[in-house]
């Protein structure tokens, strides 16, 4: 009796922690990813605002968007500016076949990587990593 009292209990306040966020980051991301009437700006705007915990959801979109979707998403990853957002970079800068997408990427790894920031190290290890499988013919 009293283990289903704490089951009870524990599922009435799950209920009351509902959390918005996957849906707003989702809607966001929708925008970039997609063809849209909304202009990418806000919708990163808003991802920036949300910061590190859009940054899975953007990575899974990744996989999926167009080519144009992948440089809006690679955009909110810059306006977000996670270091934890450089491997996902360094992915895409490394296997995508579209080269803007390749490019978009690097080209951020690259502003990382000469700011004086956290994001510098983790940048630099990250670009020569996609040089030597450049080098090896490993990547596009």
């Amino acid at each position: 009796m009293r283990g289903l009292t704490v089951c009870l209990l524990l599922s009435l306040s799950l209920v009351g922690c509902d959390d918005r966020s996957y849906r707003e980051i989702g809607a966001a991301i929708d925008v970039l990813a997609k063809r849209s009437d909304e202009l990418p700006g806000p919708a990163i705007e808003r991802l920036q605002k949300i910061g590190r915990r859009a940054v899975p959801q953007i990575e899974t979109a990744m996989h999926t968007a167009s080519p144009r979707g992948k440089v809006n998403l690679v955009s909110a990853l810059a306006a977000i500016g996670e270091p934890e957002s450089t491997a996902i970079l360094q992915h895409f800068a490394t296997y995508d076949k579209n080269p803007e997408v390749r490019g978009a990427c690097e080209e951020l790894l690259t502003q990382w990587a000469a700011a004086s920031d956290r994001r510098a190290g983790a940048a630099r290890v990250v670009l020569a990593r996609i040089e030597e499988k450049r080098r090896l013919g490993q990547a596009e």
